[in-house]
């Protein structure tokens, strides 16, 4: 039972005690305003209820919340079937628009399939909920490819869009897995739960993505489930059976079931619910599990037991965020049974039409050639840590800002290598862009005025591509697109002319660039690629002294052209002047010929090692690239 309170144009209040399975649903200003009842009580009703013509609403009077009560208890065993009339009617299945700030972005929501305005309740502020890992093994790059995209658009969220995201994720800690490969291990569920929640949290850090607001364990939150289980079964969506689980009445919302999935589907349990003779239903899934032999267990009304799986991501939900929900995220694979079910339970709790406003879901990782996502189940994944043996965490997030965040995404060495190209394409106009301003690359006239339209251009492209759900691979685009006009200004010359040059405009290329791919977590100055070296800022000072050495001395090994000018120009010399001339610059070249193939050798030499020296006429520029080399490949093995 609560109380309602409705406001016209009229000023009128009027106090009207409804049950919680009376569906208001108020159509325009001044008309009725039809209230759904159950039609098991309506006969009952009918008498209390009077149209005043002056408000133009039912008014419901001379009624005791106690009649109801009475009324209600009566009526609930016969009817419990027709109650998907009431709550749970087909048109109150849609998604309704929430009522909010409206942030400009537009995001492809898996509740409507299709791309909605996001509108977030509170102004600059958006409440996400995340399902974290199951904590048993090792992650791998399928989860990793869910929460990299998930990172990036967070950080465009906040970074771009100066949106603050209050980010909760849960780490599941007690599951039937864990429990199981615990038991193998012969150790406890907590420890090799604690361990791989660590493990975890390093390849996250690994990988750049930033950690929640706060991580919530389901072990921690057990009293609050219990809390939670007792609300939904007081509200009539649950129940418990004598062997002491309680599971969801899934018939009891009726065809308000099924909003990620348009309807029922085969099955909405979990894995060894099916076994249990007691469930009135084969699509009811367990909010609370019996206790089994050797199993942790918690206290309960129910007896001894432990959560089901998606109870704890409603529960913990709503103790952060409450009965509204701005953002839920989560790959794909969880928009069934998991996503679907925490909707019914969070809406059967807080007996609300619409928890979760926004339900974004990231694609699969498929491994080449395969059909089938990266899993454990399937044994076709690639674990973290051993992805870092061959590739780096720039290159990863490479490989996914590529792609949309919702679409499915092949895994190869040939999709890496061409994350790996874009990589090396923006770090070499960096390199080239660098030695221009700092006048170490001579180059014609630049064409200042048309750079500056292409930055002009390409930022507001950015902004556009990033406002429609996110489209990293738009933007990746316009940024690769301004580099190539940037490239195509910076035409060396061997020798140095009188033009002038235009290093501010290159300078504010280099800066949004910079800008905007630290905004996604890609770093293009990062030195090192192995997890742990650190080079303490020594490397690159190495690197500079050793390449200005090197052209020091080639400079010296290639001014043997100074002699060409003479020997052109020699009418006035006799020929058996221009005779030694000539056989003097031979003997230079033969003498200064190994000082070239030294600086020849020693630029080759330094490529694998991640050092790339590029000559420019009598100069040279360097940068320091991520190594990759086979070198590492078998150091790992």
């Amino acid at each position: 039972m609560f109380v309602q309170t409705l406001q016209f144009n009229c000023n009128c209040f009027i106090f009207v005690f409804l049950p919680v399975h009376i569906q208001k649903v108020i159509v325009n200003e001044g008309d009725y305003v039809f209230l759904k009842i159950r039609m098991c009580i309506i006969n009952h009703l009918l008498p209390f209820w009077r149209l005043t013509s002056k408000t133009r609403v039912f008014e419901l009077s001379s009624f005791k919340a106690r009649t109801f009560q009475k009324i209600n208890a009566q009526c609930f065993n016969k009817v419990n079937h027709l109650r998907s009339d009431t709550l749970c009617t087909g048109s109150e299945k849609k998604w309704q628009k929430p009522m909010g700030f409206d942030t400009g972005l537009k995001t492809y929501n898996s509740l409507t399939k299709g791309k909605e305005p996001l509108i977030l309740a509170k102004e600059g502020i958006a409440t996400w909920y995340s399902c974290g890992p199951t904590v048993y093994d090792d992650a791998h790059l399928g989860h990793a490819c869910s929460y990299v995209r998930f990172d990036i658009v967070q950080r465009i969220l906040t970074r771009v869009f100066g949106i603050n995201v209050i980010h909760v994720m849960v780490i599941t800690d007690i599951d039937d897995k864990i429990i199981k490969r615990a038991s193998e291990l012969n150790m406890s569920s907590t420890v090799l739960a604690r361990l791989y929640e660590e493990e975890f949290k390093s390849d996250m850090a690994a990988l750049k993505v930033l950690p929640p607001t706060v991580y919530m364990r389901v072990t921690e939150n057990i009293p609050q489930i219990i809390a939670f289980i007792e609300g939904i079964i007081n509200n009539q969506h649950a129940y418990a059976t004598p062997k002491g689980s309680v599971y969801f009445d899934i018939k009891s919302i009726g065809s308000r079931y099924g909003k990620l999935m348009g309807g029922f589907v085969d099955s909405g349990g979990e894995l060894g619910d099916t076994g249990d003779t007691d469930k009135r239903n084969a699509r009811d899934f367990a909010l609370w599990k019996a206790s089994k032999p050797q199993e942790p267990f918690w206290e309960s009304p129910w007896g001894k037991g432990r959560p089901g799986w998606h109870i704890e991501c409603s529960t913990i939900a709503s103790t952060v965020f409450g009965s509204q929900l701005d953002i839920h995220s989560g790959g794909i694979d969880l928009a069934f049974p998991h996503h679907e079910n925490e909707i019914a339970q969070c809406e059967a709790y807080h007996q609300c039409a619409q928890w979760g406003n926004y339900f974004l879901h990231s694609g699969h990782l498929h491994l080449k050639g395969s059909e089938e996502k990266m899993s454990k189940s399937l044994k076709n994944f690639i674990t973290i840590k051993d992805f870092f043996q061959t590739f780096s965490a720039n290159e990863f997030r490479m490989f996914c800002l590529l792609t949309k965040y919702r679409s499915a995404i092949d895994y190869s060495d040939a999709s890496m290598n061409e994350a790996k190209s874009v990589l090396s394409s923006i770090s070499s106009f960096f390199s080239d862009a660098g030695a221009y301003m700092t006048g170490k690359l001579l180059c014609q006239s630049v064409d200042e005025g048309f750079l500056w339209e292409r930055l002009a251009a390409a930022k507001v492209n950015v902004q556009t591509a990033l406002t429609d759900d996110f489209d990293t691979p738009r933007a990746i685009d316009e940024i690769m697109g301004l580099i190539h006009h940037g490239n195509r200004q910076l035409q060396a010359v061997t020798k140095g002319g009188q033009s002038s040059r235009s290093p501010a405009v290159f300078g504010a290329i280099l800066s949004y660039i910079e800008g905007f791919l630290d905004t996604v977590g890609v770093s293009v100055k990062e030195n090192t690629c192995v997890p742990g070296e650190s080079s303490h800022g020594t490397l690159p000072s190495v690197v500079e002294q050793l390449v200005s050495f090197r052209s020091q001395v080639r400079s010296y090994a290639l001014a043997t052209d100074e002699l060409a000018p003479v020997l052109s120009d020699c009418s006035q010399l006799s020929e058996e002047r221009k005779s030694q001339l000539k056989e003097h610059r031979k003997q230079q070249i033969r003498e200064r010929e190994p000082l070239l193939k030294a600086c020849d050798v020693l630029r080759r030499d330094l490529a694998p090692l991640g050092i790339n020296i590029k000559d420019r006429g009598n100069t040279s520029t360097w940068e320091i690239k991520e190594k990759r080399t086979e070198l590492q490949k078998e150091e790992a093995n």
